[in-house]
């Protein structure tokens, strides 16, 4: 399970902190089913994964990359606790740092402090003389830019409810060996109500970026036969 135990980041308390990978690679994440998708990652994801849409909070959808067909399993991540997959999602790469939001606006950079790959040999600064080092920027950066980049998928997914385009669906999948899977409570864009937009909403949705992005989604549902297939060699 992800982001366990996070403290805020500080360059008193951490001051010689060092950062290298997990000797477990990406085993962290072996028992994540979904990972939140940035709408600017569709075109990569929709390659690897089925991108489908959750309900989050009230009234507020998010977009998933979905890793398996079953409560905690990540069918990307191999044996050796390497990623198996030519894209892995920024939610994954970020790990073990987060950005988090006060009450008033002010953004602070946690981790999560069970994370393996702290203060061992050879890692990188965190901090030097007080600073931030050159690596520690860099986090910043991809986790101020990663925070913006999901803040503008609100834009997207109200946009797919005001036009009424998404339903739930159940999948179901067989395996050669006659295991069967499924997966409820999936949003996905409903095609039928999708060639029925007037002229002007598909025009307004071109201009804005957003019918690429549909287009991506619905392309990547095809991927659930890439997970039926994964699962049937896991098994065997």
């Amino acid at each position: 399970m992800m982001y366990t135990s996070n403290v805020a980041l500080s360059s008193e308390t951490h001051a010689s902190m060092t950062l290298s990978p997990s000797p477990n690679g990406y085993r962290f994440a072996a028992d994540s089913l979904t990972v939140m998708l940035a709408a600017s990652e569709f075109f990569d994801a929709a390659r690897c994964y089925p991108i489908i849409f959750s309900n989050y909070g009230e009234n507020q959808i998010l977009p998933l990359a979905l890793l398996g067909l079953e409560t905690n399993e990540n069918l990307f991540v191999d044996e050796e606790g390497a990623w198996d997959a030519p894209y892995i999602p920024a939610f994954i790469r970020r790990y073990p740092f987060i950005i988090t939001e006060a009450v008033d606006g002010v953004m602070t950079v946690c981790f999560d402090e069970s994370y393996d790959g702290f203060n061992l040999e050879g890692g990188d600064q965190l901090f030097e003389n007080g600073e931030p080092s050159e690596k520690c920027r860099q986090i910043q950066e991809f986790l101020q830019d990663f925070h913006f980049r999901m803040e503008q998928n609100w834009g997207f997914c109200a946009r797919l409810n005001e036009l009424d385009l998404l339903h739930e669906i159940t999948a179901h999948a067989t395996l050669d060996d006659g295991r069967s899977f499924d997966l409820n409570g999936m949003l996905v864009v409903d095609e039928k109500k999708f060639n029925e937009l007037t002229d002007d909403e598909v025009l307004t949705l071109f201009r804005s970026g957003e019918l690429a992005l549909i287009h991506a989604h619905l392309l990547s549902l095809r991927n659930l036969g890439i997970l039926a297939a994964r699962k049937t060699e896991r098994g065997a």
